[in-house]
């Protein structure tokens, strides 16, 4: 169980697309919806014990216990895109300092109580909020706040991240970008936006 970062998210999503035959895509994403579906329902279930008073420490030992079978996991056990995975499996195994506690995985063979030297996992967490936020900050877009959004690696493969659901907004008049309509003001004395003057010398209007 675990969250990916804007950045990563549209990193694994470009890659699914960009990659895999459209039979293994339509494959994953059957499998992604029904994984999505048990990540929300595990998900709510720790909402409800935040909710009950229940500690954060707690909380978090038993998500860690929790198992959803990631979508891109094929009948091999193999990940069908390894070269593109996210930080969180490249490190997974290794021992990591969470909430400031160290913690190992046994079944990699690290003794347990044993102190090891840890990856400083939220400070990449960080990182790629950052990048994230950097990435948002560059955008167009009317939701300043999507940064802040945290998907299952499922929901990453089932969202369409276009104009849309990024929020871009569209280019306004005057701009030389704009090349789908005609714009009412002028650059350098001519139509901007690929727009043609009408038979009295005035620029097509903006479409809306």
């Amino acid at each position: 169980m675990f969250d990916l970062p804007l950045i990563e998210a549209l990193y694994l999503n470009h890659h699914f697309h960009g990659v895999l035959p459209k039979e293994t895509k339509n494959q994953i994403l059957t499998k992604a919806d029904q994984a999505d579906r048990a990540s929300y329902k595990l998900k709510f279930q720790a909402y409800k014990s935040q909710r009950d008073g229940v500690e954060t420490d707690v909380i978090l030992e038993d998500m860690a216990r929790k198992r959803v079978r990631c979508p891109l996991l094929n009948s091999q056990d193999r990940c069908d895109l390894y070269a593109f995975r996210p930080i969180t499996c490249r490190l997974y195994g290794i021992p990591q300092e969470i909430n400031s506690k160290a913690r190992t995985c046994t079944l990699t063979k690290f003794e347990a109580g044993v102190p090891y030297p840890s990856v400083h996992i939220e400070k990449i967490h960080q990182m790629l909020a950052a990048l994230s936020m950097e990435l948002v900050a560059s955008l167009n877009t009317k939701y300043s706040q999507m940064a802040d959004i945290l998907v299952p690696p499922s929901m990453a493969l089932l969202t369409v991240y276009d104009d849309e659901y990024l929020g871009l907004k569209k280019s306004g008049c005057g701009s030389e970008s704009c090349g789908n309509g005609g714009c009412a003001s002028t650059t350098g004395g001519s139509c901007g936006c690929n727009s043609e003057k009408d038979a009295s010398g005035s620029c097509g209007t903006c479409p809306k």
